[in-house]
């Protein structure tokens, strides 16, 4: 018996953290620069990230976002969790989880 249960318990463990991981996810954001043409415009900014935590993801994500908005992403400069949002805040300005 105590080797079904063993098992049985290393399963939980592995579903409640599979299940844990979007929550984490949903606490993703990433800081960008963009800039807009006629008359050139530049901003930084911060998103809350929908999709993956990393650079890669967030490049793709960010950029789709703004393009809808008439904005063209020139860089991600960084992915962090919600500990480096206080700290940007103030230089995003009016871009601070706008897009």
């Amino acid at each position: 018996m105590k080797q079904i249960l063993l098992p049985i318990a290393l399963i939980a463990g592995l579903v409640a953290t599979a299940l844990a991981a979007p929550a984490s996810a949903a606490e993703c954001y990433a800081d960008y620069k963009a800039k807009r043409d006629n008359p050139l415009k530049l901003h930084y900014g911060i998103v809350q990230l929908r999709g993956g935590c990393d650079r890669q993801s967030a490049r793709a994500e960010v950029s789709a976002r703004l393009q809808q908005n008439g904005w063209t992403l020139l860089n991600v400069v960084s992915v962090f969790g919600p500990e480096g949002l206080q700290g940007r805040r103030a230089n995003a300005g009016r871009f601070y989880l706008r897009f």
